[in-house]
């Protein structure tokens, strides 16, 4: 079993012990007292902790002389490429001696040996100090920027491979435009990963190709910094030689209430995958998760790389049943109604219709009077519980045989809301213009579909008259629309 340790930083003193020396100079050479060390054995930062304090003594440097804390290269080295702490603050402790507050740089490239030194404003620099606790002269150093719980394989806890075959364990990037979510947006960290509580050696990327059953999962690899509480779910690969070992979870649970996107289905990491509902294949649903509004018997076949398996899930909603009494396409003679009605077992609901794309004002019963062509859309929500809808489209035709009589007085109604003509005149070469008794242009459009009016008529103190226009190949019809209440 692996011992998990985590560390808690409150202010760590690092008492340098250090013999300032500076260059040649008018002023001489420096001379400082030698301190104590504080035992520090490694500098672990991150968003949540990121202070460290050096004190230290000096003499024989002009006033107003500087100091901070500086780092050696990665390989331990000072050189030219030394890594400058960030200065936090500075405390004069005495006149000659000086506590620095720093912390590392989040850009920091982690290094089991680097080395610390402090330098002055002047040039002059320290002796690189001792680790007090196994008096070694580096430390570990890490910036930790992600320091979460993190997860592996769509956080499925299970896998299946075939005899001779393989699956890849993935770290998880499920909301990457989210800051933070996981530690894939930070590429510059490394893994370690375990199978049974072993460390898989030579494995540091952020995927893991799987050829043994086992019990696998990750670590973020800080080096000496590693705290094993960062880390992902663990999941439990299984070889199989095909049969039913394909699990199917739903993320929303089963029975299901929808969001709005519905349920997201994942089976079993494979390599390949089909989709079927109620025994039907499902057109490109050939991923590993499918999402679903609809109730019913989900299942998938999954295949493993030289073996296939099979899983199913009896998909429940808590949404609501409902039905129409009314097919998809009705034909209407003219002068003739269709009274068309909804059925549903819906908690409290509400019902919309909508004809050609305009919600039909008023029409807020189960049912609805249907005296124009178009196409027709009626919608019931249940609005309490499980909040949901469901849609149902038809369409209605009007006359069989061809009419070219055009409304000129027509009544506006919940049940005939638009001024509507023969569907001689309905085809993309015809235009219809209409114009208000100022000569106003209130519509102007090719293959008009039966909907205007748009907005609501003013009758004032008399019966509005419009005049129409209507252009097409066989030639011109004009005349009027007078429209009472």
């Amino acid at each position: 079993m692996i011992q998990k340790i985590t560390f808690s930083f409150t202010k760590l003193l690092i008492l340098f012990s250090i013999i300032l020396f500076t260059k040649s100079s008018s002023y001489g050479q420096a001379v400082i007292a030698p301190q104590p060390l504080a035992g520090l054995q490694k500098l672990c930062a991150g968003p949540s902790f990121n202070e460290f304090y050096a004190t230290f003594s000096y003499v024989g440097f002009p006033v107003g002389t500087t100091f901070e804390v500086e780092l050696s290269d990665v390989t331990g080295n000072f050189s030219a490429s030394n890594t400058a702490t960030i200065k936090l603050d500075a405390i004069d402790v005495s006149p000659t001696q000086q506590t620095i507050k720093f912390g590392l740089p989040s850009n920091l490239v982690g290094s089991e040996i680097y080395g610390i030194r402090v330098k002055s404003s002047t040039g002059a620099t320290s002796t690189r100090f001792k680790n007090s606790i196994d008096s070694a002269s580096d430390f570990p150093a890490y910036y930790k920027n992600f320091e979460a719980s993190f997860s592996i394989n769509k956080k499925s806890t299970s896998a299946i491979i075939c005899t001779g075959g393989s699956v890849t364990l993935s770290i998880d990037n499920e909301t990457p435009s989210v800051p933070g979510s996981s530690p894939l947006l930070f590429p510059n960290l490394k893994y370690i990963w375990y199978k049974d509580n072993t460390v898989i050696a030579g494995q540091t990327g952020k995927d893991l190709v799987v050829n043994s059953p086992g019990n696998y999962f990750a670590v973020i690899n800080y080096g000496k910094c590693t705290d094993e509480n960062i880390a992902s779910n663990r999941v439990t690969v299984a070889s199989s030689t095909g049969g039913t070992g394909v699990t199917i979870d739903s993320n929303l649970g089963n029975p299901f209430c929808s969001n709005g996107t519905g349920t997201i289905l994942t089976a079993t990491a494979g390599n390949k995958y089909q989709w079927k509902k109620n025994g039907v294949t499902i057109k490109d649903a050939v991923g590993r998760s499918y999402a679903t509004n609809e109730s019913g018997v989900y299942s998938v076949d999954v295949d493993f790389g030289g073996c296939s398996a099979s899983g199913s899930i009896d998909l429940k909603s808590n949404g609501f049943t409902a039905s129409i009494d009314v097919a998809d396409t009705t034909s209407l003679n003219e002068g003739e109604t269709v009274n068309v009605s909804l059925t549903t077992d819906a908690a409290n609901p509400d019902y919309e219709w909508s004809l050609n794309g305009n919600v039909i004002a008023g029409a807020t019963s189960r049912s609805y009077l249907v005296a124009a062509p178009g196409n027709y859309k009626a919608k019931i929500s249940q609005t309490t519980g499980c909040i949901s809808s469901q849609e149902f489209s038809f369409k209605v035709t009007g006359p069989t045989a061809p009419s070219t009589v055009i409304q000129n007085i027509i009544k506006l109604s919940s049940a005939n809301p638009y001024w509507n003509i023969p569907d001689a005149y309905k085809n993309a070469s015809t235009k219809v213009i209409i114009l208000s008794s100022n000569g106003e242009k209130v519509l102007d459009v090719y293959n008009y579909q039966g909907d205007w009016p748009q907005t609501a008529i003013d009758f004032k103190n008399v019966n509005p008259v419009y005049y129409y226009v209507i252009q097409s190949d066989t030639g011109e019809k004009k005349g009027s629309i007078t429209v009472i209440k």
